[in-house]
């Protein structure tokens, strides 16, 4: 556990993305494999769930720590983070640390499922007492679920790629799809160069950059196709052994959720990887994304879900073709895979092509990219013909030209500090606009979008203009205006305001503007009169 609960706090400590890739790789150089397992799981978002009552930790924490609630919660609040407080509250031992592994201590997570609270609660403290401070920390937040560091997959992957000399692109591809710490070992899953018994396994997705400046930047328009960006969910269709797979970007297999799609099953050829947009589809079009959030989360789909929310599979490549991995043709090759297959499942009507868009200039797109929000699309995909499918996110070959988000300035209410590192600082925000009473409406919370240097003076103004306290919560006196960008909104019962609006972040701080000139409720239901 010392050995990785050291990687977490060196992990923590710096910003350098090289710094950050020496300490994971050396990590996986000299921890056991049972070990390399366990953090691989935890730096992928597999976290075990071991069913333990947060609430009942903080009072066992709080009676080991011989403190009344009231001052364990205001610790809480000024910290920001339950392990960490927990970890600094706890009377030290004197242990210097565990001999326990990673493993072992996750075999004794793995017994709390089975116990009672009572049981527990023993449990736990006993594990208190064997570890040290920053070990605390670490094994409270594995207790807890809510294992967090700033460490991207694809550092990761980086790491564990120089860590074992093989190709980054294989190892992104072998950590992806269903996999558990219980049932693989590390050799079976990173090592083993035989052949893939994971059927479901999908491949890492390419991602696209923002177009930097012009598109005519990009060149001789006659090299590039175009497409419009679907707003739907990014997702793999497999199929391999008679069994179909659905796969999301967020790395869920979610083929129970989507079951029009299951006649795929007995038409595609076996090794038949697709990648494209679910969307929720109708009339020949997509409908909007708060259509197709009806459906998301959802255990049981009823009839009138499905009537209501029907979907469609928009695919836009063709990653393998009757068991072959083709990301390594080009795009126009592997287009024409794509086009030939869906030839010969034609007439089905939830599997449609995204159709390429026809342009000779680039003022041609142009032209179209202000129309993207009325064919409930995010703007256009522009990719190279002669680009092949890669691994993550890749400057060169595809490109993501996205409409202008929508926008309105807005007047900051309410903050609450943020965690690790910004543990002291105010960087969550709450956000209103000015309602027919002449009062000021919540709409949406942004946490990002503002540099340090603000932060600070943001943080600055905060602490220096609190109203009220309500727990971690600050009112805040309504001074401060920010325009608030959003890439969609929609009507909704469970907001004050009466709007929702999608991916909320601050665009800038307006302090050219004073509160009262913030925008009101009428103008956002302006917007979402003209995008519903």
């Amino acid at each position: 556990m010392k050995q990785f609960a050291d990687l977490f706090m060196n992990l923590d400590r710096t910003n350098k993305t090289n710094a950050k890739v020496d300490l994971l790789r050396q990590y996986f150089l000299e921890a056991s494999d049972e070990d390399k397992l366990w953090a691989l799981t935890l730096f992928t978002g597999r976290r075990p769930s071991f069913k333990v009552n947060r609430t009942m930790v903080k009072e066992w924490a709080a009676q080991e720590a011989n403190v009344p609630m009231w001052l364990f919660q205001e610790s809480y609040h000024s910290v920001g983070d339950l392990g960490e407080t927990i970890s600094l509250l706890l009377p030290r031992t004197g242990s210097t640390g565990s001999d326990k592994s990673l493993t072992g201590w996750f075999e004794y997570l793995g017994e709390l499922p089975k116990m009672t609270d009572e049981e527990k609660h023993a449990h736990i403290v006993n594990a208190w007492a064997q570890l040290s401070q920053h070990e605390t920390f670490v094994f409270n937040k594995l207790l807890m679920g809510s294992f967090r560091i700033g460490v991207s997959q694809t550092l990761v992957v980086r790491a564990l790629a120089e860590a074992t000399e093989t190709d980054s692109n294989v190892i992104a591809h072998r950590v992806m799809g269903q996999w558990e710490p219980q049932s693989t070992t590390f050799e079976k899953l990173i090592l083993d160069k035989g052949e893939n018994d994971n059927a479901s396994r999908p491949y890492p997705y390419y991602l696209a950059y923002q177009i930097e400046g012009d598109v005519s930047d990009l060149g001789d328009p006659t090299d590039w196709f175009a497409e419009w960006k679907w707003d739907g969910i990014r997702s793999q269709i497999i199929h391999r052994n008679n069994e179909l797979f659905i796969w999301t970007r967020g790395e869920e297999l979610s083929t129970e959720k989507f079951p029009e799609l299951h006649f795929l099953a007995d038409i595609l050829p076996n090794g038949t990887v697709l990648d494209g947009e679910i969307v929720t589809y109708q009339e020949g079009k997509p409908m909007p994304f708060n259509v197709l959030q009806t459906r998301i989360g959802r255990k049981n789909l009823s009839k009138k879900v499905l009537e209501e929310a029907p979907i469609a599979f928009l695919g836009y490549d063709m990653l393998e073709a009757n068991g072959v991995d083709i990301r390594g043709l080009t795009q126009e090759q592997r287009r024409a895979e794509l086009e030939l297959l869906h030839s010969q499942v034609a007439g089905e009507s939830v599997f449609y092509l995204s159709p390429l868009i026809e342009f000779k200039e680039w003022k041609d797109l142009h032209d179209l990219h202000s129309t993207s929000r009325e064919q409930n699309a995010e703007g256009f995909m522009i990719k190279r013909k002669a680009g092949t499918y890669q691994v993550g996110r890749k400057k060169g070959d595809w490109w993501k030209w996205k409409v202008d988000p929508l926008s309105v300035d807005a007047v900051l209410i309410y903050a609450q500090k943020g965690s690790g590192r910004r543990a002291e600082l105010f960087t969550d925000y709450t956000f209103a606009v000015w309602g027919d009473d002449g009062k000021l409406v919540p709409f949406a919370k942004a946490y990002s979008g503002l540099t340090d240097q603000e932060i600070g003076k943001v943080d600055y103004f905060i602490k220096r203009n609190v109203i009220e306290k309500f727990g971690p919560v600050r009112t805040v006196k309504p001074e401060l205006v920010f325009e608030i960008g959003f890439e969609g909104i929609n009507a909704s019962t469970r907001h004050k305001s009466g709007i929702a609006v999608r991916f909320p972040r601050i665009l800038r701080w307006r302090q050219d503007k004073k509160a009262e000139e913030a925008d009101t409720l009428e103008n956002l239901k302006g917007i979402l009169e003209l995008y519903k």
